[in-house]
């Protein structure tokens, strides 16, 4: 279960930002080595405050492995023939980091596994950030001799579609009825780069497909907007921001809004900081009426669709239906210039060979 991962203790930021700035397929920086230390510890304290604002650390890894460990026991019942399954957590950035992981998956003799994305939605710089160093521990024999295959992207699974439109049909209803057809819900992701945009990555699509979903199931019920969250530095990011949404709705007079996390599987930092303690304090502070949408967390309805992609990946695999990797998958980005990325498609559509 890969996914960017967060400092589980407030004393594991500075790691956690440090790994984070030296990803080049996250964050592209010139005189990368050099620069991405000086930046993180020039941001830590500012980040740690924010880590002891929502309680110490990230909750991201409890949920991964609480979300890990209850797919894995509906996996034995839907998928008999591979049984028994055991979930491992692989964080890019944090504890455990990948190559941790890679080590355990060779002490405990894993000779099949699947490399299963948490974004629901695919870019270059999240999962395929994680695919890349997974590549690169996998070819260097650290994981053994497994047999590899992925689920890269999901973002319409329609477990995962109910799930997240079960938890706007929950805020919806703090609303009063007679005002709630009325209520604004803003879609948030995490942003990224138009740099990354314009070389081809499918996120900002995909995103996009999955919001479409969400308010195919809602019947349409309500106005929509996707906004981005979460820029960093001075170029020119996917937009608008979700903070100058909230601000233009309440200089429209649209006072009643709800916060959709749409592209994370559980809380973390992106989600219990930046919506809950800033962008609805920026709300309130306008006079607006702003809920968040739970995260997906302990879902069961999430957590059955993670085992029914699983389910069907494996399926399919063993029958020879699909191979190691989506045909999407295999695409590199037109404008692409990474030798990393295609290296690493080419070896999981070997299956790791």
């Amino acid at each position: 279960m890969m996914n960017m991962g967060g400092p589980s203790t407030v004393s594991e930021t500075h790691d956690f930002l440090k790994n984070l700035f030296l990803d080049g397929d996250l964050i592209p920086l010139p005189f990368q080595s050099i620069l991405a230390p000086i930046i993180a510890k020039r941001r830590t304290p500012q980040i740690e405050k924010q880590y002891a604002d929502i309680g110490g650390g990230s909750p991201i890894l409890h949920y991964t492995k609480l979300q890990g460990e209850r797919m894995a026991a509906l996996l034995d019942e839907l998928h008999p023939e591979t049984a028994p399954h055991k979930s491992y957590v692989a964080f890019r950035y944090a504890k455990p980091l990948t190559d941790e992981t890679a080590r355990q998956l060779k002490a405990d003799g894993v000779k099949r596994a699947v490399a299963f994305t948490q974004y629901p939605q695919y870019s270059c710089s999240t999962t395929g950030s994680s695919l890349n160093e997974l590549y690169r521990r996998g070819k260097a024999g650290e994981a053994g001799d497994i047999e590899w295959s992925v689920i890269d992207r999901w973002g319409t699974h329609p477990g995962f579609i109910e799930a997240v439109a079960q938890n706007i049909e929950r805020a919806l209803a703090k609303f009063p009825q007679d005002k709630r057809s009325d209520v604004v819900l803003l879609f948030s992701a995490h942003s990224l780069p138009m740099s990354v945009v314009n070389r081809g990555d499918p996120y900002v699509m995909e995103v996009s497909a999955s919001v479409a979903a969400v308010m195919d199931r809602l019947g349409h019920s309500n106005p929509y907007r996707l906004v981005w969250q979460s820029q960093v530095g001075p170029s020119a990011w996917m937009g608008p921001q979700t903070s100058d949404a909230i601000k233009g709705l309440a200089r429209l007079g649209r006072k009643q809004v709800i916060l959709i996390p749409i592209a994370f599987t559980s809380d973390h930092i992106e989600t219990l900081y930046e919506l809950d303690l800033e962008y609805v304090k920026e709300g309130k502070e306008l006079g607006m009426e702003i809920h968040r949408a739970e995260s997906l967390n302990d879902s069961p309805v999430f957590i059955r669709a993670l085992a029914d992609l699983a389910a069907a990946h494996l399926r399919d695999y063993s029958s020879g239906k699909i191979g190691p990797t989506s045909i999407q998958l295999g695409l590199r980005c037109p404008g692409c210039t990474n030798a990393t990325c295609g290296a690493q498609k080419s070896w999981f559509a070997r299956g790791g060979r």
